[in-house]
């Protein structure tokens, strides 16, 4: 049965502030900023309180405060300057605390009145490409080292999912503006990992493209069917752990004889597994591969 993580080492703190260890140390021995608990080990950890603390610190030091001049200040003074100086400089960085926190506590409360908080001044897609994106990338560091679980991941991943798509579904009760391409979104086979590729299909229909999202774990046979009702379709897949590294160009090729059946359709794919492919190979005019989400969207 999960519990929600009350207790932290202090390479945690570290990996979810961004403060290194030894300064954490510095802080808690010469200010008294902290008062971690000892093991029997005399291993120090931290509760959900000093976390707390330790990540408003974070934001006032990286605000030009003084170490010692927050040391001196109250417990209630330190959230209370920190609601304060939260500005379009600052706000980034406080949301992904409070995503954070969030994310730790299973607590989506949270994570909406953040969410409602930025959206109050930002376009979904300005959240996305400075929050969300930021955390998704932290996510992976926290998880190898242990400080999160992946059930954490996953719950902070459909949060952010079901944003997506609720704004999908608001754009598309209006008519595609844009007909001359088709756009088919997919994953693999053995491909789960959706995040990305439901953004994709959001910002293609926000651009007025018609799009198909057909998700997860798709056999390329099944892919072919489209051709009987389109003619120059975009098939657009992310490559997360699927297909592996050996079995890329394999894919490939299979791909190409399909695309042989609709001469001006063509692959994009994206993703982890197709990082080191570069300019190696050739692959066609029918196959591109982009770096990133944005290389893809600022194509269009």
């Amino acid at each position: 049965m999960n519990s929600v993580k009350t207790s932290f080492s202090i390479r945690d703190m570290e990996n979810l502030s961004g403060i290194k260890a030894h300064t954490i140390r510095i802080w808690e021995k010469r200010y008294n900023l902290f008062s971690p608990e000892r093991t029997d080990t005399n291993i120090r950890t931290y509760n959900l309180e000093s976390l707390q603390k330790l990540l408003n610190v974070t934001l006032l030091y990286n605000n030009g405060y003084k170490i010692s001049k927050i040391a001196k200040m109250g417990e209630e003074k330190i959230p209370v300057l920190v609601n304060e100086i939260i500005s379009e400089k600052s706000e980034k960085s406080h949301a992904l605390n409070s995503l954070k926190l969030s994310m730790l506590n299973f607590d989506q409360s949270l994570f909406l009145r953040t969410y409602n908080s930025l959206m109050e001044e930002k376009s979904f897609t300005q959240i996305f490409n400075e929050v969300f994106i930021p955390l998704l990338n932290e996510l992976g560091l926290l998880w190898q080292t242990n400080t999160i679980s992946p059930a954490h991941e996953h719950f902070i991943s459909n949060l952010i999912k079901q944003k997506i798509y609720i704004h999908t579904e608001k754009l598309q009760f209006e008519s595609p503006t844009k007909k001359d391409e088709v756009f088919v979104l997919f994953l693999p086979e053995n491909e789960i990992h959706e995040l990305g590729l439901l953004y994709i299909n959001y910002q293609l229909a926000l651009q007025g493209y018609k799009t198909i999202y057909l998700g997860q774990t798709m056999p390329i046979e099944s892919l072919e069917d489209l051709l009987k009702y389109y003619n120059n379709i975009r098939f657009v897949s992310y490559f997360t752990v699927a297909p592996t590294k050996d079995e890329i160009d394999d894919y490939f090729e299979r791909f190409r004889e399909v695309l042989k059946k609709s001469p001006g359709s063509k692959l994009y794919v994206l993703g982890h597994q197709i990082q080191e492919i570069g300019e190696q190979k050739p692959l066609g005019d029918s196959i591109k591969i982009f770096k990133s989400i944005n290389h893809l969207i600022d194509t269009f």
